[in-house]
């Protein structure tokens, strides 16, 4: 893998491929950081070896070009503060500012461009689009694992124009190395934990873990779906009814597979989707007319804990509930005590972005796991087994250079 660990930048101007796709408050302050703070050590890297900076990125889905509270602005300071350096900004990621400021940039320098979606040929993966945006620079490093599976001009078109002179940023190495321990050589027992609101969104993932877990928990919305497939009663919980054949198959595939495919026994009802609900327990096939399940039941949650805590291997992906609402929160909190206790018992644990990652800070266990993912969607794909084109254009191209 062709990492900034194997080149030297001095003189080198980097077009560097970031995600600081971060939240930001009514008063475009950043409420977290963490995917500024990612970034660090690559652009440590390049500066300390006598290299400049410049820094693409997206920030929200802005739908009709330039917007305010799409702008990356409003982050200067930040960036300023964190990496220690220089940092100019730019309105714009291409045109006639961009290519001066970024020709006026010295050594050790940083300069911010503009959000790259304020330009609809960003996500078309427009040739031309990406060519200009690689006209900025003399290297391409891209350390953005967040969009590495969207085949956008930023993130696998612009690569082409540096066939000799690209690489992954540490960040990106990062994910993937540590995808790789779970998806290539899993220390046993295995267990994948699989949340979320839908089957259909994660199917793919269910099917090719089939393939390399013992075991396989399901929490969340999409566990009703595979209820009802059993023949329960579910009420008003989430149901998927066009995919109740598939779980049925996916139960049998598990099956045949030797896969202890774990569903919950029992559910946290409430009698509407609200934060001041009435709550009761039920029985994940019995579950009363006018009732949902909201968060898994006391049983299993005892049921779960004990498989990740006997487990060397986990994978998290998707909560096992609400949890953004108190009461529906206990079951996603105890899974990710779980998988703190795990990784202190030597397990390998791996939070897959998105929910989870979401889920694992909340409750304070964010430094108590081996791994935590930057890429929700990516790293999705990337255990669905498919080839994203972020790692692909560095990749690919690498054997040829």
């Amino acid at each position: 893998m062709k990492t900034v660990a194997q080149f030297n930048f001095n003189n080198e101007r980097v077009v560097m491929r970031v995600d600081f796709n971060v939240p930001l408050d009514t008063h475009k302050q950043i409420t977290d950081d963490s995917r500024i703070k990612a970034a660090l050590p690559t652009i440590d890297k390049v500066l300390k070896d006598g290299g400049s900076v410049v820094l693409m990125s997206h920030l929200g889905r802005p739908k009709e070009g330039p917007e305010d509270k799409f702008s990356l602005k409003h982050i200067v300071n930040r960036v300023a503060e964190l990496t220690n350096a220089k940092v100019h900004y730019v309105d714009d990621c291409i045109g006639e500012n961009a290519v001066k400021a970024a020709n006026h940039l010295k050594q050790g320098e940083i300069l911010l461009l503009e959000n790259l979606r304020f330009h609809k040929e960003e996500t078309k993966g427009d040739l031309a689009f990406a060519q200009k945006l690689a006209a900025l620079g003399t290297f391409y490093v891209n350390d953005a694992f967040g969009t590495a599976h969207r085949a956008h001009a930023s993130t696998a078109i612009i690569a082409q124009f540096f066939p000799h002179k690209k690489c992954f940023g540490y960040l990106m190495a990062k994910e993937i190395e540590n995808a790789e321990k779970v998806l290539s050589k899993p220390q046993k027992p295995f267990t994948a934990i699989v949340g979320g609101a839908k089957v259909s969104d994660k199917l793919l993932i269910i099917e090719n873990l089939m393939n390399i877990a013992q075991n396989i928990l399901i929490g969340g919305g999409m566990a009703y779906t595979f209820a009802k497939a059993m023949g329960g009663q579910i009420g008003n919980s989430l149901c998927e009814d066009d995919r109740i054949e598939l779980c049925k198959e996916l139960i049998n595939k598990a099956k045949d597979k030797g896969v202890n495919l774990s569903l919950p026994v029992d559910s946290v009802i409430a009698d509407k989707f609200a934060a001041d609900a009435m709550t009761d327990t039920a029985s994940n096939n019995a579950i009363p007319d006018g009732w949902m399940g909201l968060d898994i039941g006391e049983e299993s949650i005892k049921t779960f804990c004990n498989i990740i805590e006997n487990s060397k291997t986990v994978l998290w992906n998707g909560p096992m509930g609400v949890f953004e609402m108190e009461k529906f929160s206990k079951g996603t909190r105890k899974v990710a005590e779980s998988l703190a206790k795990a990784t202190s018992n030597g397990a390998f644990t791996l939070i897959g972005g998105g929910d989870s990652a979401a889920a694992i800070y909340k409750f304070g266990f964010g430094d108590k796991v081996s791994y935590v993912s930057t890429g929700g969607g990516a790293l999705l794909e990337y255990f669905e087994g498919k080839e994203l084109p972020g790692i692909a254009a560095i990749e690919g191209e690498s054997q040829n250079a």
